[in-house]
């Protein structure tokens, strides 16, 4: 049995309309009206798809066009496939969460997602239970390439010096705290002396470099004593819940890990400004109603989780 094989080079779509029109018609010049060509133009289109099938595809039988062993296999695939592509090109500034079976990609840093994830999983299984999301590393570097290219659909990240086509906004404000394990002799009150004659656990995704309480401590004048440095806030927890470490650390983690490993906190002993949250996104998804529908669900999981 032959099976049409179309040859490699790209195929025109406006070719498979042709291809639709006269196998429903059966007629060259009715299927000329239909697609308002001249009965020559589709004639000459039909010429293209048989070179392009290596398939007569219809034979002339008085007026009608019949259709080949090789087209009638091929029609209801092809037919039920541009059905589907018009259904979707007339949908494209639609978005129905409900129906959406889309895959979403978020480039979190490991705090926010230890945060964001648990709230934002529980909204996409109710308002679109069909959709799937990723949580990914994002080099801050990496954040506008990233989103360009469509590796990522957003990304949630502290303020960063970004510019057009890169687009964000304000989601939350994350102030900072100290966690230690219970029973420390200053899980009731640390002063700044305390503080630096501790020793602590830094927690950064960089292998060296200073963390932004290191920073704010040199503004200061001062510099504290770093035990550990690790990756993790969760691994830092369960270092300070076993040791007499500090670790210093957002309000949001803290407020959702510092519990769960038995840390008490207290309050940080120095001025440390709140870091800034923020939402990226590219130009090029601004339009995009399932983009915009993400953004929304994001912002409304982060004033729920920060309590903003």
């Amino acid at each position: 049995m032959n099976q049409i094989q179309p040859r490699s080079e790209q195929l025109d779509l406006n070719l498979l309309k042709v291809f639709e029109a006269v196998y429903r018609e059966r007629n060259l010049s009715l299927a000329a009206q239909a697609l308002f060509l001249t009965p020559s133009a589709v004639s000459h289109a039909l010429a293209r798809l048989r070179r392009q099938f290596d398939d007569p595809l219809f034979v002339r039988d008085g007026r009608r066009m019949s259709p080949t062993a090789a087209c009638q296999r091929l029609a209801p695939p092809l037919l039920d496939t541009l059905a589907r592509l018009r259904e979707l090109l007339s949908h494209r500034d639609r978005f129905d969460p409900a129906a959406s079976r889309q895959g979403f990609r978020i480039g979190l840093p490991e705090a926010t997602e230890s945060v964001l994830l648990p709230a934002l999983m529980q909204a996409l299984r109710a308002q679109a239970p069909g959709a799937t999301l990723a949580s990914v590393a994002l080099p801050r570097r990496d954040l506008g390439r990233e989103l360009a290219a469509g590796q990522v659909d957003l990304a949630v990240d502290v303020a960063l010096p970004v510019r057009d086509p890169v687009r964000h906004r304000p989601l939350f404000q994350d102030g900072f705290c100290v966690v230690l394990r219970a029973g420390h002799a200053l899980a009731r009150r640390l002063s700044l002396k305390q503080y630096l004659q501790a020793q602590h656990v830094a927690v950064s995704a960089r292998a060296t470099g200073q963390v932004i309480e290191d920073l704010a401590l040199l503004n200061l004048g001062h510099q504290r004593s770093i035990a550990l440095r690790c990756r993790s806030y969760h691994a830092a927890c369960a270092v300070a819940a076993q040791s007499d470490a500090l670790l210093t650390l957002p309000e949001s983690v803290a407020a959702r890990i510092a519990p769960e490993s038995g840390l008490a906190r207290v309050k940080l002993p120095f001025a440390l400004p709140a870091a800034q949250v923020h939402l990226y996104w590219h130009a090029n998804r601004e339009g995009d109603p399932a983009n915009a529908w993400l953004r929304g669900l994001v912002e409304t999981v982060c004033g729920r989780a920060t309590g903003g």
